[in-house]
C-alpha cells in the first residue's frame, strides 16, 4: 500500500479534488433545479445528459490522447468542467443544463480515462489490485466529502457552483507538476457486443440493469429528496449513505463471490438492494429508514458492478478479458442514460416514491435472472478470476485494468507460470 501511495499520491490527491468538485456538482443541481421550478422529468433528462456524454467521451477520449498526449487533454478538459460548473447558476434553464451536462460528462470521462492510463502506468503486476481499491476508496471519500459541503453551504446561491469549479482547478496542479512519466497509451481492441452477450447473458444484463441503478443513485437521488420534501442536510445525508454503503460492503461481498457460486452471490445481493428499495417505499415517512435503505442499496449495487466483471470474467479466456471490458463499459453506458429517464418519468407521473420502486423493481429484476441463468448454465469447469473492486463511474480503462489483474491473477494460478 504505501509503495502505491509514495508512487502515486499526487495522482489519487488531485483524483479526490476531482471527486469532490464532480460528486458536489451531481448533487447540487438536482437541489438548484427544485429551486428554479424545473420538473422532475426535465431534471431527470438534465441528469441522463451526463451519462450520455461520459459515453461519448469514453468512446473519443482515447483517440484524443493518442493525438495529442495525456497533459494536454487533461488540461483542455479540465479547463471546460471548470468554465461550465460556474455557467451552471448564470444559465439556469433545462436546455442550457442539459447541453452542460453532456459536454461535463465527455469531459469528466476524459479526465477519467487520463488519470486510470496514469495510475496502471505507476502500479505494477504485484500491487495493481491494491492500487485500484485505493482509488476506488478515494473516489468514495471525495464524494462523500462533497454532500457535507452541500449540507453547509447554499444552494440558491454562487458560491457552491464556484466552490465545486475551484476545486475542479486545484485537483489537477499535482498531477501536472508532478515528476511522474507520461504514460504510452494503449487499449485493447473491444471484443464484439454479439459475442460478449453470447458468453455471459448474465454478465451483460447485469451490466445494463447496474448502469440505470447506478445513474439512478449518482443523478437522480437529490432530486428525489428535493421532490420528497427533504432538507438539503437530509438529502446530503441521505446521498453520502449511498456512497458509504458501497465503500464498506465491497470488499466483504468481493471475499464472499471469491468463495461461492457468483450467480448465488449475485441473486443474493440484488435481492437485498430490492427489499432494501422496498422497505424504504413502505416507510418513507421515516428518515432512518431511508438512510439505512440508502446505505443498502449502495452497499449491494456497487459491488454488484465489479461482481458482473468478476462473473463474465469468469467465462472468458484470459486473451479476451481486457478486450471484454469496453463492451461491459458500453452497455453499462447505454443503462446509465435510460436509468434517469425512466425514474424521472415514474417520479413526474406517480410522485417521489417512484424512485424506489424503480429501483426495486430493477434489482428485483436483476436477482430474478441471475436465478434462472442458474438453471441454464453449469458452473462445472469454470475457473473463478479475481474479484477487483471498481466504481461504476470509472472508465473503460480502469475496467481494463482490472481485467488485466485478473488475467494476472489466473495466469498464477498455472502451474506451468509459477
Amino acid at each position: 500500500m504505501f509503495q502505491v501511495l509514495s508512487s502515486s499520491w499526487a495522482l489519487l490527491l488531485g483524483m479526490m479534488f476531482l471527486m469532490v468538485g464532480n460528486g458536489l456538482q451531481g448533487t447540487l443541481l438536482g437541489v438548484r433545479g427544485g429551486i428554479e421550478g424545473f420538473s422532475t422529468f426535465e431534471m431527470s433528462i438534465v441528469m441522463s445528459a451526463y451519462f450520455a456524454g461520459f459515453l461519448g467521451g469514453s468512446k473519443i477520449a482515447p483517440d484524443l490522447i493518442q493525438r495529442v498526449g495525456h497533459v494536454r487533454v487533461f488540461a483542455a478538459l479540465g479547463s471546460f468542467i471548470s468554465v461550465i460548473l460556474i455557467l451552471y447558476p448564470l444559465l439556469a434553464h433545462p436546455i442550457a443544463w442539459t447541453f452542460g451536462r453532456v459536454a461535463i460528462g465527455f469531459c469528466f470521462s476524459g479526465v477519467y480515462v487520463t488519470a486510470e492510463s496514469w495510475l496502471n502506468h505507476s502500479a505494477d503486476n504485484n500491487n495493481r489490485g491494491k492500487a485500484l481499491s485505493i482509488y476506488m476508496i478515494v473516489q468514495m471519500i471525495g464524494i462523500v466529502s462533497a454532500q457535507a459541503l452541500l449540507a453547509l453551504g447554499d444552494a440558491s446561491g454562487y458560491v457552491l457552483f464556484i466552490i465545486a469549479s475551484v476545486l475542479v482547478s486545484i485537483s489537477f496542479a499535482p498531477i501536472l507538476l508532478s515528476v511522474s512519466p507520461t504514460p504510452a497509451f494503449e487499449t485493447a481492441k473491444p471484443m464484439k457486443l454479439k459475442t460478449l452477450i453470447e458468453t455471459s447473458p448474465l454478465g451483460c444484463f447485469g451490466m445494463f440493469i447496474l448502469g440505470g441503478v447506478f445513474s439512478a443513485q449518482f443523478g437522480m437521488s437529490s432530486v428525489y429528496g428535493t421532490s420528497a420534501g427533504l432538507t438539503v442536510t437530509q438529502i446530503s445525508l441521505f446521498v453520502s449513505s449511498i456512497y458509504v454503503g458501497a465503500l464498506l460492503m465491497q470488499f466483504p461481498i468481493g471475499w464472499f463471490s471469491d468463495r461461492v457460486d457468483r450467480r448465488i452471490v449475485i441473486l443474493i445481493v440484488a435481492a437485498l438492494g430490492a427489499a432494501a428499495a422496498l422497505v424504504a417505499l413502505l416507510n418513507d415517512q421515516y428518515f432512518g429508514i431511508i438512510l439505512s435503505a440508502g446505505f443498502i442499496m449502495g452497499g449491494t449495487s456497487n459491488p454488484l458492478y465489479s461482481l458482473l466483471i468478476a462473473y463474465t470474467n469468469d467465462y472468458l479466456e484470459v486473451d479476451d478479458m481486457a478486450a471484454a471490458s469496453g463492451g461491459l463499459v458500453f452497455i453499462g453506458g447505454v443503462g446509465a442514460i435510460a436509468g434517469p429517464l425512466i425514474i424521472g418519468w415514474m417520479m413526474d407521473r406517480f410522485g417521489a416514491e417512484a424512485f424506489f420502486v424503480v429501483i426495486s423493481v430493477l434489482m428485483g429484476g436483476l436477482a430474478i435472472y441471475a436465478g434462472f441463468r442458474m438453471t441454464q448454465r453449469s458452473r462445472e469447469g469454470i475457473d473463478d478470476t479475481a474479484y477487483t473492486p471498481v466504481m461504476p463511474s470509472s472508465s473503460p480503462v480502469a475496467i481494463e485494468v482490472a481485467s488485466e489483474f485478473d488475467i494476472d491473477t489466473a495466469l498464477d494460478d498455472i502451474p506451468d507460470n509459477k
